[in-house]
């Protein structure tokens, strides 16, 4: 993927996966107490979808072979829901945290986790690939993914350049806040800022080291009572090595 994404259908098998997995999240979301972040525009839902191994929920099997994957164990998706407003301030955010969800769509890279009181950012996540699904019907400037595209190329060789003055056993404790801040400013200045709607049947299958974030909500765009659902799931690799330098 040169781009770093690829829509993925609507196909029959992933529509059945889809309105299965509605059902589940929604269930699963009435039920759960973890509090709304982003002045209560979005629930974060990390491991919160109930399907098996296999990605099988509600009776319906994932669909691999529409995905073009090889399949492999599955973590419980992530229901990343996001509801009208989004984002609002919050005393969890700071001002500029927050201004920098609202005007550059909080973009990150899954896997690079802030560490500590100082916040390094880590690899402490290397996932394989990062495949989001949308579970229900909403208008396209609801809140959709973004993603810049050929970003991949850039975070890759920053990171490696970082990392290679160290052993490769030890890259998942080696600080690199400020290679990754140097190269997601390149992003910004250099590649294409995509915006990705998906409507159910739909899926996005994003190359690991693509930067990412979630677009505003638009005012007047519309999505059920809900929200707006993506299930994500994000299967890990064994070592860091294997994150920066599969393909």
């Amino acid at each position: 993927m040169v781009t770093g994404w690829r829509h993925i259908g609507p196909t029959p098998g992933l529509v059945a996966w889809a309105e299965a997995a509605r059902r589940a999240a929604i269930s699963a979301l009435a039920q759960t107490t973890e509090p709304l972040r982003c002045g209560g525009t979005w629930a974060v839902g990390l491991d919160l979808l109930p399907n098996d191994r296999a990605g099988r929920i509600g009776g319906v099997d994932l669909p691999w072979a529409d995905l073009g994957l090889a399949p492999e164990p599955l973590h419980r998706a992530q229901l990343s829901t996001v509801h009208p407003g989004y984002p609002r301030p919050s005393d969890e955010e700071s001002p500029a945290a927050f201004a920098f969800r609202r005007n550059r769509d909080a973009a990150h890279l899954d896997g690079l986790l802030p560490v500590g009181p100082a916040r390094h950012r880590m690899v402490k996540e290397p996932h394989g690939w990062i495949l989001g699904v949308a579970l229900n019907a909403c208008d396209a400037d609801a809140s959709p993914l973004v993603v810049w595209e050929g970003s991949a190329v850039i975070l890759r060789a920053a990171l490696i350049a970082a990392l290679a003055p160290h052993p490769p056993e030890t890259w998942g404790e080696v600080d690199l806040t400020k290679a990754y801040g140097a190269a997601r400013r390149k992003v910004f200045d250099t590649c294409r800022r995509v915006v990705l709607p998906l409507r159910p049947g739909q899926a996005t299958l994003l190359h690991r080291l693509t930067l990412h974030g979630v677009a505003p909500w638009a005012e007047g765009a519309s999505a059920p009572p809900e929200g707006r659902i993506i299930a994500y799931f994000r299967p890990l690799l064994p070592s860091v090595r294997d994150w920066l330098e599969r393909p």
